[in-house]
């Protein structure tokens, strides 16, 4: 997350919510200040945005509501994939994904728990390939992929 503050391994101290139809989370800084964080849609990562605590922590609307670290994760990875498009192994997972929903749908069924299971287990990867990812560009390193934002 460009040297930011992650949001991958969950403690005490960090809050996640929905927010509209992107993810945010509230964390607690080295000098104990609180700081916020909004996914940015078009490059997948997620920017300061600490103004926006106040309407998070006191909302009174439906577009904004606490999630557990584990609803953070799938609701983060389900707004990358609508958004982004891309080459590398990131981008093979979300297809992946997209498969599996693609043919339950076709043949008008549930899940297996395979296929659940394979999917509840294929986000957080997702998710933290991400954040190491936005981690080695913030040390100065390339790219290991490219992608690009695109309408859902």
């Amino acid at each position: 997350m460009s040297g930011k503050q992650t949001a991958a391994a969950p403690n005490l101290k960090t809050h996640y919510f929905s927010y509209y139809n992107k993810t945010f989370f509230i964390d607690i800084d080295h000098e104990h200040r609180e700081k916020g964080y909004l996914l940015n849609l078009h490059d997948g990562d997620f920017d300061e945005r600490s103004d926006l605590i106040a309407e998070v922590v006191f909302a009174t609307t439906e577009d904004i509501h606490p999630r557990s670290h584990e609803a953070f994760i799938v609701n983060t990875e389900e707004c990358r994939a609508d958004h982004l498009r891309g080459d590398g192994p990131i981008f093979a997972l979300y297809e992946t994904i997209e498969g599996l929903y693609e043919q339950r749908k076709a043949e008008n069924r549930r899940f297996p728990e395979q296929e659940r299971a394979l999917i509840n287990t294929l986000r957080p990867r997702t998710f933290h390939m991400w954040d190491e990812e936005f981690e080695r560009r913030a040390a100065g390193d390339d790219a290991t992929f490219q992608y690009r934002w695109v309408l859902p």
